[in-house]
């Protein structure tokens, strides 16, 4: 069994998949069927102050399958709902399997992401207005003065007493005004 890449339509890796499978077993092919590898990442995001980790596709519009392409087999992959074709596939010719350092890599990677978290985009801004929403300043506005992107902290202007006073504070701690 030789591993290739296949087109897909962007988003619907995790479908494509489930149909591919179910397509091999109702023709009665599964053993022409190895792994089917779509790299995923963790990603953390904020939303509402709450952390919420994701995953995400490593690879949109890809998928990564292990299988002979004997007889049918390439015939029902590529006619199945959602499937563009096989990359590197020339007009009329057979698809080229990926090589072996190729799939060495993407193997190291899916379980490289699959076990690292990568930390999502900042959702603030210098200069943005915010409201702690949490901790013993709770309920005050303040304005960002500056991020720390290495500690994940804000550093934020807040009046109190009629006097402009910093604080550092974590992602969740703040919220936007809007």
């Amino acid at each position: 069994m030789n591993w290739y890449v296949i087109k897909v339509i962007s988003g619907q890796e995790n479908k494509i998949k489930m149909y591919i499978e179910n397509e091999m077993h109702r023709f009665g092919l599964s053993q022409h069927l190895g792994q089917i590898a779509i790299p995923m990442e963790k990603v953390v995001q904020v939303r509402d102050g709450k952390k919420i980790v994701k995953d995400k596709v490593h690879y949109p519009g890809y998928v990564m399958i292990e299988t002979d392409l004997q007889g049918e087999v390439p015939h029902i992959i590529k006619n199945i709902i959602g499937v563009i074709g096989f990359l590197s596939e020339t007009k009329g010719g057979d698809p080229v399997p990926m090589r072996q350092s190729e799939i060495n890599r993407m193997l190291g990677k899916v379980t490289e992401l699959s076990n690292s978290v990568e930390m999502a985009q900042i959702p603030y801004k210098v200069g943005e207005s915010i409201k702690v929403v949490d901790g013993p300043f709770n309920g005050f506005n303040g304005v960002i003065d500056s991020i720390n992107e290495e500690k994940r902290k804000l550093q934020v202007m807040v009046l109190i007493f009629g006097r402009k006073t910093p604080l550092e504070l974590n992602y969740m701690q703040v919220s936007k005004i809007v």
